[in-house]
């Protein structure tokens, strides 16, 4: 399986080399990096992505018509007057004096325009006890939330002086500002508890405070430094506050990771007797290049996001990538350094009980080498438990369901104005979320043109897909006109979807469509739901595809071994088929759904599975390429493949074990939020992670690798002149090598 000679330098071995000689001048290059970063990002400004350009499909076209004819639409608002009870009609006198009331309140504030009373829009329910005030709000559309609360407060005046009625406000400001309000802080908590959470974890697993220190300040300047780039970067390819978020996450996890497999090596070679020299060479040789192997194998895996055509996630691709590779370079470059200028300082901070722990622990895991020892004891019984295990949790993804949440689906009935938005969509099916139709053409106000609207306004009521009333708005300067279609089904995307194909399938044609050089898009939430899932399955095959080859090429290129490389990929999608079942599970089926507060969920989110599935294909390679590394290390050494089996998963048990436990810890943090979707996020990638480390790696992969014995190693002669990545790993040849000069040596990875 050998490659006939030794190598012992690869680019980690001599990266570190180079880092732990130049010791200053690494870290003063990691510094300026991050500083430059920083800066140039800062002075170049980020810029986010248009809404114009978040999809493809009719949802594009009609925004790329919005903002070529330099229309900036306002902030709609509504304000639901109800009946409390069956008393009140919308004739009555006192209902219409609550009407009046809202109408001179809002218009008092000087915050809004074009109020319409129900009364001359005709925005009253069939049953004659609820009615629509609506308005827009003065200034630019995506501030209009930091400029809506006089306008509340003045509805919630009114409301006060008529108790028999139910006074409400709702719209895309007063939704702004509720959730701004409610999951802002949230949001900040999460993100900001990550590091104390990983500091601690890290505390625990090293007992000193400069040793936990190291993979947090790695991950946090990596972080900083990919933050500055994604200003720089935006202007070519635009980012977004989602990909910011994401790639926190991605940042952390894998910053801290990287670093924890570098230092808890060095740590180990100097603990058996090593000198700190040649601990640090092995190290680099060792976990240096696996984080190299694992780096690359992650970032193609987050390039797979680039295949989409989903700005979003096009944004949410790059930005994972940029964080992934920074930290990648700084854990082989600038960590080395750092251990090299510590010394034995690095255990400094000791905390007495801790330290007793991790003394009284040192060694191998005494839990691994128990499960080890039945697991290669009976491989067959192992892996046909194991595989069928994770089969069955994976079953209930058949089934998967994914959709756009509604409002009531994301935030559930703890917040008033989803309360408010369920009354108004029971009494206006589609009335807070109407298809919106953009007119283009050459004369909006020409006799055909004006026809054929009001042709479409009568035929989307006849037809069924509406129950009205269908508003148009015109804009003759720029000839383009909307036209507003509360949908039959409301906030049931499945019902309103079959309306909004009649619209576009059946009514549009017949109408707006007889007229010649007329451009008639139709968008909305519901639309935009349609258009996303439409371009998300257009993207599945290529993406999961591009994914899989290069992850299987990468692998096969490191570890030489066509074996490995296919094993590699079948158990990554088993971890990631396991973590689809869960999700199913609980917010779709509702199993347990009370524990992580998702009930009544009832959906995966559609960007979640795509997303799910690069994320983790990526991160699950941290810990396999860990793992056979140290697998393969052992088996050149000399030792029969069950004994390097054993060696590998014991020794990296408890490494595993820590990264493992701060990426679930990390990722479960946003499981707590408040939002479904960011919930589904941090419970589907925690429990990927918690599978991937144990299941996985400490079942699985050892008793299918142990089934193979030599077969591990396998290379088809035709492979033999592909390009040869790997080189010896073992400690005793790199301390062999310490005396030699670095330079000349062949650069592999």
């Amino acid at each position: 399986m050998g490659n006939g000679e030794t190598r012992v330098r690869g680019f980690a071995a001599r990266a570190g080399g180079w880092s732990a000689r130049h010791r200053w001048a690494a870290v003063g290059i990691w510094v300026l990096f991050v500083v430059l970063a920083m800066g140039l990002g800062s002075a170049a400004g980020r810029v986010d992505v248009k809404d114009s350009d978040q999809l493809k499909g009719e949802t594009h076209t009609a925004a790329r018509i919005v903002e070529d004819a330099g229309i900036e639409e306002p902030a709609g608002e509504t304000v639901l007057i109800q009946a409390r009870d069956g008393g009140l009609q919308a004739t009555d006198a006192e209902f219409r004096d609550a009407v009046t009331a809202v109408v001179e309140a809002v218009e008092a504030t000087g915050r809004v325009t074009d109020v319409t009373s129900p009364y001359e829009a005709k925005t009253i329910s069939k049953d004659g006890r609820s009615a629509l005030v609506q308005f827009d709000m003065r200034g630019p559309s995506d501030t209009a939330g930091e400029r809506v609360e006089p306008v509340l407060k003045a509805v919630e005046g009114v409301q006060e002086d008529h108790a028999s009625l139910r006074i409400e406000e709702i719209g895309g400001a007063s939704m702004m500002k509720t959730f701004d309000d409610a999951f802002g802080d949230d949001f900040k908590k999460a993100e900001y508890s990550a590091v104390p959470v990983a500091l601690g974890i890290l505390l625990i697993a090293f007992g000193a405070l400069v040793a936990a220190l190291l993979p947090v300040a790695l991950a946090v300047t990596a972080i900083m430094a990919t933050m500055g780039l994604m200003g720089v970067v935006s202007h070519v390819m635009p980012m977004s506050e989602t990909a910011n978020s994401v790639m926190l996450l991605v940042g952390m996890a894998v910053g801290v990771d990287y670093c924890l497999f570098y230092l808890r090596r060095e740590r180990e070679e100097r603990e058996a007797g090593r000198d700190a020299q040649t601990a640090l060479r092995i190290a680099a040789a060792t976990s240096g290049r696996a984080i190299v192997v694992s780096g690359v194998t992650v970032c193609v895996a987050m390039a797979g996001m680039l295949f989409t055509g989903l700005a979003e996630f096009e944004a949410m691709g790059l930005a994972s990538l940029m964080v992934v590779a920074v930290a990648m370079v700084g854990s082989v470059t600038v960590l080395p350094a750092l251990l090299s200028l510590l010394g034995e300082r690095v255990e400094k901070g000791r905390i007495p009980f801790l330290r007793r722990r991790r003394r009284a622990a040192r060694g191998d895991s005494r839990f691994w080498t128990a499960v080890l020892r039945r697991v290669l004891a009976r491989p067959v019984v192992s892996v046909a438990v194991a595989a069928g295990a994770l089969l069955a949790i994976a079953a209930p993804a058949l089934g998967m369901k994914t959709q756009q949440l509604t409002l009531d689906q994301e935030f559930g009935d703890s917040l008033p104005i989803v309360q408010t938005y369920n009354r108004l969509n029971e009494a206006f099916p589609g009335g807070s979320e109407p298809a919106e139709v953009v007119v283009r053409a050459r004369d909006v106000n020409a006799p055909e043109v004006k026809a054929a609207l009001a042709d479409f306004r009568d035929r989307a009521i006849s037809s069924g897909a509406s129950r009205g009333p269908v508003e148009i708005k015109l804009h003759d300067a720029q000839n383009v006109a909307f036209v507003y279609v509360p949908l039959v089904g409301g906030s049931d995307l499945d019902k309103a979807g079959e309306s909004l194909d009649k619209l576009r399938d059946e009514v549009r044609p017949a109408t707006l469509g007889r007229v010649e050089g007329l451009e008639a898009p139709i968008t909305g939430q519901v639309a935009g739901s349609k258009d996303f899932n439409d371009q998300l399955a257009g993207a599945v095959v290529p993406v999961f595809a591009f994914v899989v080859v290069f992850a299987f090429a990468l692998m096969l290129l490191s570890f030489r071994s066509l074996t490995i490389a296919l094993t590699s990929i079948v158990l990554n999608l088993l971890s990631v088929g396991a973590a689809y079942g869960i999700l199913v599970a609980v917010f779709q089926h509702g199993w347990g759904a009370s524990l992580v507060g998702a009930e009544g969920v009832g959906a995966i989110i559609t960007w979640l599975p795509l997303f799910l599935f690069v994320i983790l294909f990526g991160l699950s390679m941290d810990y396999h390429v860990f793992v056979v590394s140290r697998i393969r290390e052992a088996r050149l050494r000399g030792l029969e493949t069950k004994d390097a089996i054993r060696h590998g998963v014991v020794t990296t048990a408890g490494v595993v074990t820590s990264a493992a436990v701060i990426m679930v810890a990390v990722f479960a943090i946003f499981g707590t939020l408040s939002m479904q979707s960011m919930k589904q996020m941090g419970v589907g990638l925690a429990a990927a992670v918690l599978i991937d480390a144990t299941i996985i790696r400490g079942v699985l992969l050892p008793a299918v690798m142990a089934l193979l014995g030599e077969r591990n190693w396998y290379l088809p002669k035709w492979l033999h002149r592909m390009p040869d990545l790997t080189h010896d790993e073992a400690p005793q040849a790199v301390a062999r090598a310490a005396a030699r000069d670095d330079e000349g040596e062949p650069l592999k990875v």
